[in-house]
C-alpha cells in the first residue's frame, strides 16, 4: 500500500488541497479533476463536510486517489480511514496519528519543518513527509538542506506553491510532489465554478507533465 501510493504520487506529481463546506460540491468536484486529467485528491479536514465527501468521492471515482488532510488528531484519522481514504495527511507530527495509520496499513505523510522532526518521521520507516508551510520555511533551500542529511527521504511541499514555481520544486530530485490549492481554490468551489476547475486542473497537468 505504501509503496504503490508513493508510486501513484510520483506519477502524478501534484495533490490538490481540497475544502470542501458543502457535500454537494464533491462529486462535481471529482469529475472536474477526472476530465482535467488529475487522479489525486486531498480532501481537508478542516470542515464538517470532509467525511461525507471523501466517502462519495471514493465510492463515485474509484481511480482517483482520494486521501484526508489536515489531520489533526486520531479521531479524524479513524473517520479518514472509516471513509476509504488511501492516504493522511498532517500539517504537523503527532506520534498517534502516524501509528495508528501505519498499523491500518494506510500510507501517512506527517507534516515536517526541521531535522528533529525528519528523526522522528523516521522512526516509524516513513520514506515521504509533508514539508510545510514550504514558503515561509525556506521553501526549496530548506528542503535540499535536509535532504542531505537524509538522502532517501521525499518530500511533499505545500503552502505557497503556485503555477509560478512548481517546476522548480519538482526539478529537484528529493521532491516526490507538490501539494497546492490554485485550481481548487475555495471561491471557485463556493462558487461552483466547475468548468473554471477544469480548465486550471487541466493547466496544471499540462505544467508537470512537461517536466518530463
Amino acid at each position: 500500500m505504501f509503496e504503490e501510493a508513493k508510486e501513484k504520487l510520483k506519477r502524478t506529481k501534484l495533490v490538490p488541497v481540497i475544502k470542501l463546506d458543502s457535500v454537494e460540491d464533491a462529486l462535481p468536484l471529482g469529475s472536474a479533476l477526472r476530465a482535467g486529467g488529475l487522479l489525486a485528491a486531498e480532501v481537508t479536514f478542516r470542515t464538517d463536510a470532509a467525511e461525507e465527501s471523501i466517502q462519495r468521492l471514493v465510492k463515485e471515482y474509484p481511480e482517483i486517489m482520494v486521501g484526508a488532510g489536515t489531520v489533526v488528531n486520531l479521531e479524524q484519522a479513524k473517520k479518514a480511514v472509516d471513509a476509504g481514504v488511501k492516504f493522511i495527511v498532517s500539517p504537523g507530527l503527532n506520534r498517534g496519528v502516524i501509528e495508528y495509520s501505519v498499523d491500518q496499513k494506510i500510507p501517512i505523510y506527517p507534516g515536517i519543518c526541521t531535522p528533529s522532526e525528519l528523526m522522528m518521521a523516521l522512526e516509524y520507516n516513513l520514506s515521504v513527509v509533508k514539508f510545510f508551510p514550504a514558503k515561509q520555511y525556506g521553501g526549496l533551500n530548506t528542503i535540499k538542506a535536509l535532504a542531505a542529511p537524509f538522502p532517501h527521504m521525499q518530500f511533499m511541499p505545500t503552502g505557497g506553491i503556485d503555477i509560478s514555481n512548481i517546476l522548480e520544486y519538482l526539478a529537484c530530485p528529493s521532491v516526490i510532489a507538490c501539494g497546492g490549492s490554485w485550481m481548487v481554490q475555495d471561491a471557485l468551489i463556493k462558487g461552483k465554478e466547475f468548468s473554471k476547475i477544469e480548465s486550471l486542473v487541466r493547466e496544471a497537468v499540462a505544467l508537470v507533465e512537461s517536466k518530463e
